[in-house]
């Protein structure tokens, strides 16, 4: 079975007691983070012990996505010392993210990655595609024996992206505005923007995510599902999926 759990979900800052971007992927005991943004670390305990992560798959060098990977690895040299036996974190970053820093023998080894490239961790397989962003930025794709998930990270909306996200179980989509409001320019999506993308490549269920800090929320979701006749979930701490 592959689970997916939300550790956090709003964009650019958490709301209090929540977080920003991270994703937990669970199979055969193996556990990876999809980034792991303001507040995460405070979040991920309620459903994994930070100690247990395997790997991280930074998607861009942005705070909201990647703010709490300094605090991930305090927490493995901590745990280290305490315990024996406990691995470095393997850490996956965009070779134009400057993450170097970050890299510790023993506690966090990072391997930088291109478009092109594929990455393995324990059961899951990531491949990756290059958005329309400020910072260099790489949607996700991970696949299991169970299902196809895809992270859309942060992104203009971009027909070319069909392909990659084409018959996916879950789709994981920002939606950063609301539907009529201007997004590109800000390099995210809109919620009728969302809700086309997932029209276009037919994928099972669409999660909207990176929320805005203004506004119903639940207005995403209607939005969505004027585009994308699928079902539409809005992201929220601890939401869990099952494959």
């Amino acid at each position: 079975m592959t689970t997916l759990t939300v550790i956090g979900f709003w964009g650019a800052y958490p709301e209090q007691d929540e977080a920003t971007s991270c994703y937990l992927l669970e199979k055969d005991g193996c556990r990876i983070l999809l980034d792991i943004g303001s507040g995460a670390m405070a979040k991920l305990p309620q459903f994994a012990a930070p100690e247990t992560i395997d790997a991280v798959l930074v998607s861009h060098h942005h705070y909201d996505h990647i703010a709490d990977l300094g605090a991930l690895s305090y927490n493995r040299v901590v745990m280290q010392a305490l315990k024996e036996n406990i691995p470095a974190i393997q850490l996956f970053a965009p070779e134009e993210s400057q993450l170097g820093s970050y890299h510790r023998d023993h506690t966090m080894e990072i391997t930088e990655y291109k478009e092109s490239d594929k990455v393995v961790v324990g059961p899951f397989h990531i491949s990756f595609y290059k958005t329309n962003h400020p910072a260099p930025c790489y949607a996700m794709k991970v696949v299991t024996k169970d299902a196809t998930i895809v992270y859309s990270a942060d992104m203009v909306f971009d027909e070319t992206m069909v392909e990659f996200i084409k018959g996916a179980d879950l789709f994981l989509a920002e939606t950063s505005f609301y539907k009529g409001q201007e997004a590109a320019t800000f390099g995210h999506m809109n919620s009728e923007e969302a809700g086309r993308l997932a029209k276009l490549g037919g994928v099972s269920e669409l999660v909207v995510t990176h929320l805005p800090h203004f506004g119903n929320k639940e207005q995403l979701k209607v939005e969505a599902e004027e585009a994308y006749q699928g079902n539409v979930s809005i992201a929220s701490t601890g939401l869990t999926w099952r494959f």
